[in-house]
């Protein structure tokens, strides 16, 4: 099994990457960890060390769920996997989640900040090369090598792994 995971930012990606790989017992593999020095989320990684760090992953890992995206540096990334997952869900659900995410994470957060104002441009950005935007993962399941499922992300988790092992399963049917 070799699945993708794109989403917008508050889609539950990471979320559902990891409930995949525990009920599979494959490795989860967060794109974050490519992008961001550490977990504050302030000091990216530069292309060079991103590719350090994803090179062993395809690598090392027959079997694989990724949540997120590399397009942005590496557009071949992840291109031998098997499905290619598009976690949609409504604006004002995923708002919420990310500004409860954002009060988690930052004990000073005021209700709004830089990246709260980007993941607003999420629906309304047109340019596909502005990563993390609807425009940009719709270029991405364009381009998909592998067949694309979109999937509620308002459902429950277990009910998402159900429809995308349902979905992974017909793809080997033939």
């Amino acid at each position: 099994m070799r699945i993708q995971i794109i989403g917008g930012s508050g889609t539950g990606k990471s979320t559902l990457g990891k409930w995949i790989g525990k009920q599979e017992d494959i490795p989860w593999i967060d794109s974050d960890r490519y992008l961001w020095k550490d977990h504050t989320f302030t000091e990216k990684r530069s292309v060079a060390e991103r590719y350090a760090l994803y090179t062993p992953d395809i690598e090392n890992h027959q079997q694989y769920v990724v949540s997120g995206s590399v397009f942005s540096w590496n557009p071949d990334g992840f291109d031998n996997r098997e499905l290619l997952v598009f976690l949609r869900l409504d604006e004002a659900t995923r708002m919420n989640r990310l500004i409860k995410r954002e009060q988690e994470r930052y004990p000073d957060f005021k209700g709004s900040n830089e990246f709260l104002d980007w993941c607003r441009t999420y629906l309304t950005a047109t340019d596909p090369a502005m990563i993390g935007t609807l425009a940009e993962h719709r270029l991405q399941m364009m381009c998909s090598v592998s067949p694309v499922i979109e999937v509620d992300a308002s459902l429950p988790t277990d009910d998402i792994y159900q429809h995308i092992k349902s979905a992974y399963q017909k793809l080997h049917e033939d």
